[in-house]
């Protein structure tokens, strides 16, 4: 069984998040919390480690897996650009509970799905996955559960799903609301809301000065 640490004990969160960073370099799939839901996460550049997480979802690469990062500069080297737009949302509602979905950087050897040369990106604003982020760099993130069925507000609820698929259970307590991000294509010539969740699409349009689509 894997292992399970309390991350609001500080001996065990030390613990918990070096055995998190060895999993992730390892190749593994650990469970971390977010501001969100819980997620299960891997090295988002290891491919046969993303194609391990979405087979213990039972999910195709249809779906492409968002990736959680750790600070602000670390999208410039992860998109082919950063508009203005971009950098204005992520002022505004970084970290939290926004995923802006760019044109990756065509140099960056990683599958997370069939994404048609594009990224989803989010900073999560949770201490311990900041922490395990700022330490092994960007992941590929889902959310903890089989696909179909409710995501994981607790630790113990994603092990119950996912019990040794994965290598390390990071706990950081009851997750908030399950409301899930909300995601802003800035492919195009204008800004598209694909799914409003905790932020709205009037914020959105309030920050950009602009209308926005909506999918």
């Amino acid at each position: 069984m894997a292992p399970t640490y309390d991350c609001a004990d500080p001996d065990a969160r030390a613990d918990g998040l070096a055995a998190a960073a060895r999993a992730v370099r390892a190749g593994r799939l650990v469970v971390l919390p977010t501001d969100t839901v819980y997620g299960l996460g891997c090295d988002a550049f290891s491919a046969e480690a993303v194609r391990s997480l979405l087979a213990a979802k039972n999910r195709g690469p249809d779906m492409p897996v968002p990736v959680l990062v750790g600070s602000w500069s670390t999208i410039d080297g992860l998109v082919l650009g950063v508009p203005k737009s971009a950098r204005d949302l992520i002022e505004a509602f970084w970290p939290g509970a926004v995923s802006l979905v760019l044109p990756h950087a065509p140099s960056l050897a990683w599958d997370l799905g069939s994404t048609r040369g594009t990224v989803m990106l989010r900073m999560p604003l949770h201490p311990v996955a900041l922490e395990l982020l700022r330490d092994v760099g960007p992941m590929a993130v889902s959310s903890a559960n089989i696909s179909g069925s409710p995501p994981a507000v607790t630790a113990a609820e994603a092990e119950q799903q996912l019990g040794d698929k994965v290598g390390v259970y990071l706990d950081g307590g009851r997750s908030g609301e399950p409301v899930p991000s909300t995601i802003i294509d800035l492919t195009g010539d204008d800004p598209r809301v694909l799914r409003e969740g905790a932020v709205t699409s009037a914020a959105v349009a309030e920050v950009l000065g602009r209308a926005v689509l909506t999918a």
